[in-house]
């Protein structure tokens, strides 16, 4: 028996469903509403996070069926991974795709589901569920949010301290 991890061993299209679906590490980033600047094609994450999406837990509230119930919700897949360019920077997906490790906070690695959170890059508690936003508000909001993320920009981690 080898103490080498999976995903050191198998590539992503070798890996079971459960060694799959252990490599999402509950942040909740992919679950959070994004916006494209039209201008630079930027994809900027804003804090409302879908309706399924549990505050208190980090997970979705209907998993097995939110394809069905969000249409524009994403199944990740080994065959689609290649293709999906608005996941995170600290997504595990995106950084075995591309070569990369697991960072320190992953739960596969560090052996507890809160260090994603502890390592600041999970939204648990720092989000507001679309039931609570009006879509035709959701503008108004991300100004909002905007403007307050430039007010603290100096105080903000970069790309790589591993926060999206």
């Amino acid at each position: 028996m080898t103490d080498t991890p999976f995903w050191h061993r198998k590539s992503l299209d070798e890996m079971t469903r459960a060694e799959w679906e252990s490599l999402c590490d509950g942040c909740g980033l992919c679950c959070l509403i994004k916006f494209e600047d039209i201008d630079t094609g930027e994809l900027i994450y804003s804090n409302i996070v879908c309706r399924h999406f549990d505050d208190q837990t980090s997970l979705c509230q209907c998993y097995a069926t939110r394809s069905q119930k969000v249409p524009d919700c994403w199944t990740l897949t080994p065959e689609n991974i290649h293709e999906l360019t608005w996941l995170p920077e600290t997504c595990a997906y995106r950084l075995l795709r591309n070569g990369e490790d697991l960072a320190w906070w992953h739960p596969l690695v560090s052996g507890d589901p809160n260090t994603v959170h502890e390592a600041g890059i999970g939204i648990r508690h720092n989000c507001v569920s679309e039931e609570h936003v009006h879509v035709d508000d959701w503008q108004t909001f991300f100004d909002e949010m905007t403007a307050e993320e430039e007010d603290d920009a100096p105080d903000q981690p970069d790309a790589s301290t591993g926060r999206a």
